[in-house]
């Protein structure tokens, strides 16, 4: 639990301190698009971004379907098109110089047929550009929150540490969309329920030496292996049992390049840019949701609610729906200066559902992956499915689509600078 010196406003010396009807910690996908939404409808958003720039290696870069049509409806689309990234409109997966589309996106009611991959810094910047657009918004960067600040049971804004000192954002509303390891969660002591994960993803860079066919993921030699074009270089993933990083560190470096190049040989000649540890970055897969996802002030959306498995490389999509859903129900609350718990609440009932049901989903994949990481590549399955539309089609809904997909409802104030 948080301290009182913490949660109880007051002043601080050399602190600065305004109002906003609502506050949004965390300037990731479900921030940004909050924060670009609620400014849009004419409310005043002030998001916070503890990092000076969106620059943050090993995020996720898919931009699925289902958010590509959230982005036509804006009328964002073909701006958001014109940023380099690339199309993917099946996924396949590579199995010892075999190939398999397992996923098919090209049947899909939606405007992109297909899965967009883009960094996601790059992403960031284009929310954060369209946002700047209304005088509503507000974004502060380098700008960490700390605490809550609280007036009896009632959330009333967060206390944030910035390079100048110490600041008091005041707020009707705040909404946390700080991540998986959320500061406001854990201030607010909100209970969460965790799911065990068998696996961790290890993230590394390999310089690109040669093409390679559209393909994102890769089998073989007892190594599953992700590659995301980056243009001058792959951004790869591999996955490990969860708890053996010392394992796999105590078999040597030159055992991991090896069982990566086993399982995807063109980059076989990049790996040798791996020298050091340090090159590589754990990622500590974790899946949880909250119980209750609000206090009265305070609501928690997208990993700060609900923690996501890298499985289907969903988080985005469902960080965004419920950016978006969240606009859709408290904007005109939050004009009106009405909001209450009784809103929080249909929030969560109505994106509760999804989520669960997405969770329930990635726990099978990811049990799936990691039995696929010590076991023959299952060859004959893997073309079963390439040779079934059907499956294939089913799979492109339940990725790209996802469970409960939202759409604008939030209001548009036409006032920009």
């Amino acid at each position: 639990m948080p301290s009182e010196s913490e949660t109880t406003p007051g002043p601080v010396l050399g602190s600065r301190s305004w109002d906003t009807r609502c506050c949004v910690v965390g300037g990731g996908p479900a921030g940004m698009m909050l924060g670009y939404l609620l400014a849009r409808a004419g409310v005043e958003v002030t998001v916070l971004e503890k990092h000076a720039d969106f620059f943050r290696d090993f995020r996720g870069d898919t931009i699925h379907p289902a958010t590509t049509d959230v982005l036509a409806e804006l009328g964002l689309l073909e701006e958001f098109l014109r940023l380099p990234h690339t199309e993917i409109p099946e996924l396949r997966l590579g199995i010892d110089g075999q190939t398999f589309g397992l996923v098919d996106f090209r049947h899909l009611p939606t405007r992109c047929k297909f899965m967009a991959f883009m960094p996601q810094w790059d992403f960031l910047n284009f929310l954060a550009a369209q946002a700047r657009q209304y005088p509503a918004f507000r974004l502060e960067m380098s700008t960490e929150a700390t605490g809550l600040l609280r007036r009896g049971d009632q959330v009333i804004g967060v206390r944030a540490r910035t390079a100048q000192g110490d600041v008091e954002i005041r707020a009707d509303l705040t909404v946390a969309c700080d991540g998986r390891f959320s500061v406001i969660r854990e201030h607010a002591d909100l209970p969460v329920r965790e799911f065990a994960m068998p696996i961790d993803v290890l993230w590394f860079r390999v310089p690109r030496s040669q093409d390679a066919p559209p393909t994102l993921g890769y089998l073989g030699g007892g190594q599953i292996v992700l590659a995301i074009d980056r243009g001058d270089y792959w951004q790869c993933g591999t996955i490990i049992g969860k708890g053996t990083l010392t394992q796999v560190q105590a078999a040597g470096l030159a055992a991991f390049r090896d069982r990566v190049a086993h399982a995807a040989p063109f980059l076989a000649a990049g790996l040798a840019a791996l020298t050091d540890w340090d090159q590589i970055k754990l990622l500590s897969v974790r899946s949880n949701r909250l119980r209750r996802w609000y206090q009265p002030g305070l609501l928690c959306i997208g990993d700060a609610a609900h923690a996501m498995s890298p499985a289907g490389a969903a988080g985005v999509n469902y960080a965004i729906a419920d950016a978006v859903a969240t606009a859709n129900h408290l904007a005109v609350p939050l004009q009106r200066g009405t909001i209450a718990v009784a809103d929080l609440q249909r929030l969560q009932r109505r994106r509760e559902p999804a989520v669960r049901l997405a969770q329930a989903l990635q726990r099978q994949q990811t049990r799936q992956l990691a039995r696929l990481a010590q076991t023959n590549p299952p060859i004959q399955l893997m073309r079963l499915i390439s040779h079934m539309p059907p499956v294939k089609r089913l799979l492109g809904r339940i990725v790209g689509l996802g469970f409960r997909r939202e759409h604008i409802r939030s209001p548009h104030h036409a006032s920009q600078r």
